[in-house]
């Protein structure tokens, strides 16, 4: 890819003047009367369902048009994925699953969309059940957000009652169903192929594909996964238009975003600004870092994503090619600045410990790579490693990327793998010297060497 992405230029036009529209600040908005009064509430589903502004083709390709990309973290196109839906067959159910199991530390904006704007959401999803001729949507939330399920459920009884959903929605010979399913509490389950056997009240086990969802997903029918913030998106594109939504951003990767900035920032939170806003930008945002200290690391979209320096972060903007480029991704926008006091292996050694206590277990890679990963990142924490422990890390990320069913291996090796390449000196700094050769060193008898009361394998770790 073209150096020329990475110019240290923002790509979010006049962000500071930017207008919410996905969190506009309206008071009481999660009520169906405010959304409807203040906030053109289902405006978009009566021009589309009962108006006819658009057929089900033509509202796919208008949300294709607009350059909408998928919120929960891949950023496929959302138009794009609609599409692969086969030809409706009457015999054959058909199910869209909105993925709201937000566990993945440094996200949580989906929980503001719940709280703040929910019926936004609820409409995204039925125009997206008219798109693809579905009648039934189940709303898939985290099982720690208990007051958010009690909340949403609240919010689609009351569209429920004006007709928004149910039979015959709007007077029309469109019907839809909107069932909200809590689930156990599980990161796994935000995998889409894992979501769909916890729906099915299976272990949460991510499938093998192909079969992909749209051939045979929830129930073995047809399936669309598409995230919380995604579908909240569709409103706004067909009430403004295609060509609004592709004006905000960047060329490929279009429209507002939610930005969920934690960490050492003296103003933590969620902000809606465009894609490709500048790095350095949404530090401003957040009021900048806590004591005035300097910033020495970023993770871009989400703990999975690999850690840039500040060095490679500013000059990158949240968009998925720039990003791509600087050796990140924008996952679901969820950064977290890290200032120059921060232990780099402490660091990643909380995240190590917290895939490998979601892994699923099913693939051996994961289940037992994970493991491994945090005793050896424990070890070199607390003072006991050996610098060539960091190589065997290495080599173990090599082992996990790509071997797995679901990319829950991926995530865990990411942060590993470039944490210790981009950070090197810290955890070296931690390590003690690993030696064959010296008066301290004597043989054991067996291709080990004995150091004190350490046996080293020939790897040179105990």
């Amino acid at each position: 890819m073209a150096d020329t992405l990475l110019t240290g230029q923002s790509k979010a036009g006049d962000w500071r003047s930017f207008e919410r529209v996905i969190l506009p600040p309206i008071k009481d908005l999660h009520k169906i009367e405010v959304y409807e009064e203040k906030a053109d509430g289902y405006k978009a589903l009566r021009d589309v369902v009962k108006n006819g502004k658009f057929d089900p083709t033509g509202l796919t390709n208008e949300v294709k048009a607009s350059g909408l990309r998928g919120r929960g973290g891949a950023g496929f196109s959302t138009g794009l994925k609609w599409s692969f839906m086969p030809p409706v067959d009457p015999d054959k159910p058909r199910y869209l699953c909105c993925n709201g199991d937000e566990s993945e530390p440094g996200t949580f904006k989906d929980r503001q969309i719940f709280e703040y704007n929910p019926h936004l959401m609820i409409e995204g999803i039925i125009l997206a059940g008219y798109a693809m001729t579905i009648k039934t949507c189940y709303l898939y939330i985290r099982g720690e957000y208990d007051d958010y399920v009690t909340h949403v459920q609240t919010a689609v009884d009351e569209a429920y009652a004006k007709g928004y959903i149910g039979k015959n929605i709007l007077g029309t010979d469109f019907s839809m169903d909107v069932v909200v399913h809590a689930g156990a509490g599980a990161y796994i389950c935000g995998e889409e192929t894992s979501l769909m056997n916890s729906l099915e009240g299976r272990r949460a086990y991510p499938r093998i594909k192909p079969p992909f969802p749209a051939q045979k997903g929830v129930f073995g029918m047809p399936t669309t996964i598409n995230n919380v913030e995604t579908l909240a998106d569709v409103p706004l594109i067909v009430n403004r238009g295609a060509e609004w939504f592709a004006g905000i951003g960047p060329e490929k990767h279009t429209g507002p975003v939610l930005y969920g900035i934690s960490g050492h920032v003296n103003k933590p939170g969620v902000y809606e600004y465009p894609t490709g806003m500048l790095i350095s930008d949404l530090l401003e945002v957040a009021g900048g870092a806590r004591g005035g200290k300097k910033i020495k690391a970023v993770v871009p979209g989400g703990s999975s994503t690999p850690p840039l320096t500040w060095e490679m972060a500013q000059p990158a903007t949240m968009d998925a090619e720039t990003l791509r480029e600087a050796g990140s991704s924008m996952g679901t926008a969820g950064l977290c600045f890290l200032d120059e006091d921060t232990d780099m292996v402490s660091f990643t050694r909380r995240i190590a410990h917290f895939y490998h206590h979601e892994s699923c277990g099913q693939c051996t890679p994961c289940r037992d790579g994970t493991g491994w990963m945090e005793k050896l990142l424990a070890r070199i924490d607390e003072g006991n490693g050996y610098t060539r422990d960091l190589d065997l890390l290495l080599d173990l990320c090599d082992q996990m990327e790509g071997r797995t069913v679901c990319a829950l291996a991926d995530a865990a090796a990411w942060p590993v793998r470039w944490g210790i390449k981009r950070f090197r000196a810290d955890f070296e700094a931690r390590c003690q010297p690993t030696a064959f050769a010296g008066a301290d060193l004597e043989s054991s008898g067996d291709g080990a060497a004995v150091d004190g009361d350490k046996v080293l394998t020939p790897t040179g770790t105990p």
